[in-house]
């Protein structure tokens, strides 16, 4: 593992190093001291593993295409913004739109994540996105959401205050016409975007569920019994195309 120490430098000074790094050979990188440097790992691609300590800063991930990002500490917002393929694991908090347009890959945060998570999110053949948030999320979660699979477990903390909190904010699938949305738990149906209902999980969905957080629990540590204790809530899309009637052709 090569260790770059980010204490006081640059954002373009931090990428410059790694894409160096990367250039001559080097996958396995430890970026210690973190703070709020933006876009790293952005259009990166191939087998390449990047422990962060610190804060990642905005558009983490952003474009990547195969790559393993690990944060030991929180992000802030754009992380996974348009990804192609790959994980990013984020042992913290994490910021607004969170995988925004993603195309593939993984996206794991074990506390609370911010708005408009999932935005425009999109699968293709055999590209499925997934983002699994292990607190909570804040209002328009899976707003235009276009495929893929956001999961949003409600754990992330013990607080009292913390446990009488919903789920997701309001206006929750908002435009959304593909995908599926997964709660651990209840949710208010004033919170629902019209273009999207609860139903029924199947067989499927409960085997999409077991695989999807026995490796978001094997990766951030935590008990798979516990996490499907309680059963989930399903939201889909009302149709593939919600606002068809409000265009003339």
């Amino acid at each position: 593992m090569m260790r770059i120490d980010a204490q006081g430098l640059n954002y373009k000074e931090l990428n410059h190093m790694v894409r160096e790094a990367v250039a001559q050979g080097q996958f396995d990188l430890f970026l210690d001291h973190v703070n709020g440097q933006r876009y790293i790992g952005d259009a990166l691609a191939g087998n390449i593993q990047i422990r962060i300590k610190g804060t990642a800063g905005q558009d983490l991930a952003a474009f990547m295409d195969g790559p393993t990002i690990r944060v030991e500490g929180n992000a802030q917002d754009g992380v996974g913004n348009t990804m192609n393929a790959g994980k990013v694991v984020i042992l913290g908090q994490a910021g607004d739109v969170l995988g925004y347009a993603m195309r593939g890959g993984k996206l794991y945060v074990t506390g609370n994540a911010g708005y408009r998570i999932g935005i425009h999110m999109k699968s293709y053949q055999n590209m499925v996105p997934v983002i699994v948030i292990g607190g909570k999320a804040g209002d328009f979660l899976g707003e235009y959401m276009a495929g893929g699979v956001l999961i949003v477990l409600g754990m992330g903390a013990q607080e009292e205050a913390f446990a009488q909190e919903a789920l997701a904010g309001d206006y929750l699938g908002a435009g959304m016409h593909g995908g599926a949305i997964y709660l651990r738990g209840r949710i208010d149906p004033s919170q629902i975007g019209r273009e999207i209902a609860p139903a029924d999980l199947t067989e499927e969905d409960h085997r999409l569920l077991h695989s999807e957080l026995a490796e978001f629990c094997q990766d951030v540590g935590w008990n798979l019994e516990e996490v499907l204790e309680v059963p989930f809530t399903k939201l889909v899309p009302l149709s593939h195309r919600p606002y068809g009637g409000h265009y003339s052709y």
